[in-house]
C-alpha cells in the first residue's frame, strides 16, 4: 500500500468527527511548518509565509503567501471541501430505559442512509464542555473507539414486507442499545470515564456535549485488485484530505488556500459553514483594503472538492446515458444549468487543461433532467465572494451510507490535478 494510502486511511480513522478532523488537519500544518493565526488576537503575516486558523474546532483555512508576486494581481489558487458527513447525534437528554435495556436516544444530522446503520459496532466520539476542580470551564475532544452500542434490526419474522416496504421511523427505530440491567447508565457519567480515560481527571460537572456515533469498522482497501477505498465519511473527509495533501506538495510562489467548512450537510448556514463569514473575514484580514481586495478575488478560481454519484451497475437508469462516471476513470467535473453548481466553461477548461497537462482523465456528471440536484460549498462560496468557481468530486458508491466506496486511482488523479492547480501562474 503506498504512503498516500497509508495516510488517507489513518486520517479517516482517527476523525470520527469534524472536531476531530479539524483537529488532524491542523497537526499536519503544523508538522509543515504552517503557523497557527487565533481569530481572536492581532494577526502578524509577511511574503511567503504559510498560516492557517480554525472556527469552532471544526473549520478550518490554511493559506500561503506568494514569495515575490503581489497578491491583488496574481490572486489566490483555492480549494474548498467540508468536514461534516450525514450521522447520528446523541440528544441533551438522551438516556432510555425499557424493557431491561439501557438506550439513547439520537437525532438525525443530515441526510442519512440510514438502513446500513442496523447492526453496525457503533461507538462514540465528540467534544465535551465541562468545569474542572478549578471551576473553570474547558473543552476536550472524546473517542470511545471501542464499539460500545448498536441498532438491531427487527427479524424478518416480525416484519415481513422488511425487504420490500420498510420506512424507517427516526424517532422510534434509531434508539441505540448500550447494554441492560436495573443499574441505569447517566450519560454525563459515561462522558466523564471517558474523559478520565484518555487523561482528563479534573473533571467536576459536564456542562454540554456534542456527540455522534459511528461505524468501528475501520477503512480498507477492497477489491480483487484493491482498486477501491471502503470508509465511514467518505463524504468529504476524502477531499480534506486530497486538499491538504496537495497544499502540503505544492511549495507553490503563488497564493495558495484550503477552506474546509462544517455544516455543509445542513445548508451551511452557520458561523463557521460556507454560507458564514469565515473565508470572506480571513480574505479581509489578508488584504484590509476593499480595492485590492476586490482585484485579488477578480485574480483567483476556487475549486469546491466534495465526492460524486458513480455510476451504480445495478442501478445505471438513475443517472444520463452520457454523464455516468465511473470508478477509477478519473475525477467529475460537476455542471448543472440552474446553479445547483458553480461549473461554467471557463472555470471547467481551466480543470481540464490542467489535467492534460500530466495527462490525466476528467470525467463530467450531469444530473438527469428528470431528477432533483444536489449542491455544494461551490455556488455558496461562489455568492459569497464572487470569486470564480468551479465543482468537481471523485465519483463515489453509497453515498450518505455508513460506509462509502471510491476508487483508489480518482484520489491520487485529483491530488495531482489540485497540486498543479496549487502551482500554476495561469489562472
Amino acid at each position: 500500500m503506498s504512503d498516500f494510502l497509508q495516510q488517507l486511511q489513518g486520517f479517516l480513522a482517527a476523525s470520527p468527527t469534524p472536531y476531530h478532523a479539524t483537529a488532524n488537519m491542523a497537526q499536519s500544518l503544523q508538522r509543515a511548518g504552517y503557523t497557527f493565526l487565533p481569530e481572536s488576537e492581532a494577526w502578524q503575516m509577511q511574503a511567503g509565509g504559510r498560516y492557517y486558523t480554525t472556527r469552532n474546532g471544526s473549520s478550518l483555512v490554511a493559506w500561503t503567501l506568494p514569495k515575490t508576486a503581489a497578491l491583488e494581481t496574481s490572486g489566490l489558487r483555492m480549494v474548498g471541501a467540508h468536514t461534516d458527513s450525514p450521522c447520528l447525534k446523541v440528544k441533551p437528554k438522551p438516556e432510555l430505559h425499557r424493557n431491561d435495556y439501557h438506550q439513547l436516544g439520537v437525532e438525525v444530522y443530515g441526510g442519512v442512509l440510514l438502513n446500513p446503520w442496523f447492526d453496525r459496532d457503533l461507538s462514540m466520539a465528540g467534544r465535551v464542555s465541562y468545569l474542572n476542580a478549578a471551576g473553570q470551564r474547558c473543552q476536550n475532544l472524546i473517542d470511545f473507539q471501542r464499539p460500545i452500542a448498536v441498532i438491531p434490526s427487527l427479524a424478518i419474522h416480525l416484519d415481513r414486507e422488511a425487504n420490500k416496504n420498510r420506512a424507517i421511523n427516526e424517532q422510534t427505530y434509531l434508539p441505540v442499545i448500550l447494554g441492560q440491567g436495573a443499574e441505569a447508565h447517566d450519560f454525563k457519567q459515561m462522558l466523564t470515564a471517558q474523559l478520565a480515560a484518555q487523561g482528563v481527571t479534573d473533571v467536576t460537572d459536564i456542562l454540554e456535549y456534542e456527540v455522534v456515533l459511528y461505524d468501528t469498522q475501520p477503512p480498507a482497501c477492497i477489491g480483487m485488485d484493491q482498486a477501491f477505498i471502503a470508509s465511514a465519511r467518505l463524504d468529504n473527509l476524502l477531499s480534506c484530505f486530497i486538499g491538504l495533501t496537495a497544499l502540503l506538495e505544492a511549495d507553490s510562489d503563488m497564493g495558495t488556500l484550503l477552506v474546509c467548512n462544517d455544516h455543509e450537510e445542513v445548508g451551511s448556514m452557520s458561523a463557521s459553514g460556507a454560507q458564514g463569514p469565515m473565508l470572506k473575514q480571513v480574505l479581509e484580514r489578508m488584504l484590509p483594503e476593499p480595492e485590492a481586495r476586490a482585484r485579488m478575488l477578480a485574480h483567483s478560481v476556487l475549486i469546491s472538492a466534495d465526492n460524486a454519484h458513480g455510476i451504480h451497475p445495478n442501478f445505471a437508469d438513475r443517472h444520463d446515458e452520457n454523464h455516468g462516471p465511473l470508478l477509477n476513470a478519473g475525477p467529475v467535473i460537476k455542471i448543472n444549468a440552474n446553479q445547483r453548481y458553480a461549473t461554467n466553461s471557463e472555470t471547467s477548461a481551466l480543470f481540464r487543461h490542467l489535467a492534460q497537462l500530466d495527462g490525466l482523465p476528467v470525467q463530467s456528471f450531469v444530473v438527469r433532467s428528470d431528477m432533483g440536484c444536489g449542491s455544494t460549498i461551490g455556488p455558496i462560496t461562489a455568492a459569497e465572494l464572487g470569486v470564480r468557481t468551479l465543482d468537481v468530486g471523485v465519483p463515489q458508491f453509497a453515498m450518505h451510507s455508513i460506509r462509502e466506496l471510491a476508487g483508489v486511482e480518482d484520489c491520487t488523479t485529483l491530488t495531482t490535478i489540485l497540486r498543479r492547480f496549487y502551482t500554476t501562474t495561469e489562472v
